[in-house]
């Protein structure tokens, strides 16, 4: 099989479920060893008190043909983020690929809730876990990637930059919280461009994520019956689509061409031709603009 990251280093921050599960299994099946970090293991929880665990995600990342390495961090606190990265440079020397994915803020945002009225302290932690986890995390482990030319940083958010920028996205903290990480990677960019190192902000579509899949009662094997409940569901696509466009930007030896740029899942997958596990390519974000907002009946006929 073709390993185009093999002997590569990545560490997907916040892999324990959703699109950083995706990400992490699909760099392993290009290769790559990949650090899986997280609060949730199987001897403790988050406050999410969810399942998913780090110890599963790195085992599929192992399962899919590379190396899963589990490491419970929480982003939040600066000496558990230098400490992985020191044991990353301890035991290989190198880090070619960083995923920021910690998120953890899905049951802090109140949606369509004006700001005076949104919860002060679950909004001003929902900021801190969207964004601070990501600077703590760059801090630390953008000294070892630009060791080497070639080193990409993956800033995951919702929503691109073009579409953000004309939508107001749930919330105050959480329109806040989205918009700002389409920045850092913007900014990384910049600060990365001496040392041939790229950036990018990266956002899946509507994700079939464990939540979303729990929320509508479907699995992945049989997720289109949720349309029955939401006809727009047709446009969704399962996390390993956007691992999957992570796996090719890091493959890409041109990956400097991107570096500053919002992106989306959908727009990767015409760039470089992979298919979500359905051998489909959704194109959510035009699917949106053109179908979903302006009220019309969900047919993603021309989109996926």
């Amino acid at each position: 099989m073709n390993k185009p990251l093999q002997g590569k280093i990545a560490l997907v921050a916040g892999g324990t479920r959703g699109a950083g599960r995706g990400i992490a299994v699909e760099l392993g099946a290009a290769g790559a060893t990949v650090y899986v970090t997280g609060r949730t293991t199987r001897e403790s929880r988050s406050e999410y008190g969810r399942p998913e665990t780090i110890e599963e995600t790195a085992e599929l990342v192992t399962e899919a043909g590379g190396e899963g390495i589990a490491v419970q961090v929480d982003h939040l606190e600066p000496e558990q983020v230098r400490a992985l990265v020191e044991r990353i440079e301890r035991d290989h020397g190198r880090l070619d690929v960083l995923v920021n994915d910690i998120w953890g803020g899905e049951l802090l945002a109140q949606w369509e809730t004006p700001l005076w009225e949104h919860d002060l302290a679950g909004g001003l932690r929902l900021l801190r876990l969207a964004i601070d986890t990501h600077v703590i995390t760059s801090h630390y482990a953008l000294p070892l990637l630009i060791k080497r030319p070639g080193g990409l940083v993956v800033e995951m958010t919702d929503g691109t930059k073009e579409y953000n920028d004309r939508n107001y996205r749930v919330s105050f903290f959480y329109d806040h919280a989205k918009s700002a990480v389409l920045r850092l990677a913007f900014g990384q960019a910049h600060d990365l461009r001496p040392y041939g190192c790229a950036a990018v902000a990266l956002s899946p579509g509507w994700l079939r994520s464990e939540m979303m899949l729990e929320l509508f009662g479907v699995g992945e094997d049989n997720w289109r019956d949720a349309t029955a409940r939401e006809p727009h569901f047709v446009i969704s696509e399962s996390p390993r689509y956007v691992g999957r466009a992570v796996a090719a930007l890091a493959a890409d030896p041109e990956v400097m061409r991107w570096s500053g740029e919002s992106l989306d899942s959908g727009r990767l997958a015409r760039e470089y031709g992979f298919t979500d596990l359905d051998g489909s390519q959704p194109d959510c974000w035009r699917y949106l603009v053109e179908v979903q907002d302006p009220g019309r009946p969900a047919d993603a006929t021309g989109y996926r």
